[in-house]
């Protein structure tokens, strides 16, 4: 073919091809892994057996994390959680363009999984524990220890995401286990203080489907604190020289 008919050939990319896979494709990543981790985590604890304690959550979240990390990381980078998505821009790790896109696609995934997780548990264990809303924090002197360990879980977290996944002298390929592990971590030794939730969209979607909303703010001001962190630590000292603002 030629002339003007040239234009549709197949082995011309079509003119919408390059914005689908550069801001519609990320996003809808962004909605399917928060949505199947989000399922998978409010599944753990709402069908938690007695005598795992804190194991099966924590293995549940970690596992399901790395995997939709490993499957869909390369065309989103692998957020699924608003305050990692906050962290990364602020390194540099995401267009600014993308910024509110992903958290609003994060935080309908919260839904979703939630809502699927409502579904298919028992009523009783779906109210038992609130939807798996995080309902660990049950009185004002618990706001300060819980919002602090969610500081300092967050960051653990989102430093391990932005210098395993996304700073180029520090990336691994090995991200997508790390950052899994380091949620398991974080479950197991802080999950009795707040819940280890370090995930505003893994703790508004099912506060949306439980309409349980107690202390929910903590979830919201702990992760997004902890990711200021982490985004000063690695502008500050921890970054490449692409990075670091100060030392280049």
């Amino acid at each position: 073919l030629s002339g003007p008919f040239q234009e549709n050939n197949l082995t011309t990319p079509l003119p919408f091809k390059g914005l689908f896979e550069q801001f519609v494709q990320p996003c809808l990543a962004e909605l399917l892994g928060s949505s199947l981790f989000i399922f998978v985590g409010c599944l753990s604890v709402i069908e938690n057996t007695e005598g795992t304690g804190r194991l099966q959550p924590a293995l549940a979240h970690g596992l399901a994390l790395g995997i939709v990390i490993a499957v869909l990381g390369e065309i989103s980078g692998g957020h699924f959680n608003p305050a990692v998505s906050v962290s990364v821009f602020l390194i540099g790790g995401l267009n600014i363009i993308l910024l509110v896109p992903y958290i609003l696609a994060q935080m309908c995934g919260g839904m979703i999984g939630a809502g699927l997780a409502k579904v298919i548990s028992p009523a009783m264990n779906y109210a038992k524990v609130s939807g798996a809303a995080f309902n660990t924090v049950q009185a004002d002197t618990q706001i300060v220890p819980a919002t602090v360990a969610e500081v300092i879980m967050t960051l653990f977290l989102t430093m391990v995401v932005c210098m395993g996944a996304v700073n180029g002298r520090t990336r691994s390929l090995l991200a997508p286990l790390c950052i899994g592990l380091t949620v398991t971590a974080d479950i197991l030794a802080g999950g009795a203080v707040s819940g280890a939730c370090m995930n505003p969209a893994r703790a508004f979607g099912p506060a949306v489907v439980a309409n349980y909303w107690s202390y929910h703010w903590i979830y919201w001001v702990g992760p997004m604190s902890g990711a200021l962190l982490t985004a000063s630590f690695i502008r500050l000292l921890l970054g490449d020289d692409k990075t670091r603002v100060l030392l280049r």
